[in-house]
């Protein structure tokens, strides 16, 4: 089973991909510096390091589905979202 707290939504507007909140700063409407293809190489088991580019705070992604980003830890702290 997959553990909801190494999870984060992305949301899709074209080519591009965002995330609402930042996990670590709390930055809005972070722009990743994913594609597509990484979203459907990360699907098909290669991982991807996402640093982001609001606090350069960097993540391993292990997989992703059509609304959440999975990574190797977790991205959640329950009460603080």
């Amino acid at each position: 089973m997959i553990p909801f707290e190494n999870t984060w939504p992305y949301e899709r507007i074209g080519q591009d991909v965002y995330v609402q909140n930042c996990p670590f700063c709390h930055a809005a409407n972070v722009l990743l510096p994913l594609k597509l293809k990484d979203l459907s190489e990360l699907r098909e088991g290669v991982k991807k390091l996402l640093v982001f580019p609001c606090c350069r705070n960097k993540e391993t992604l292990v997989d992703a589905d059509q609304d959440y980003l999975l990574a190797g830890r977790p991205l959640r702290r329950y009460g603080k979202e």
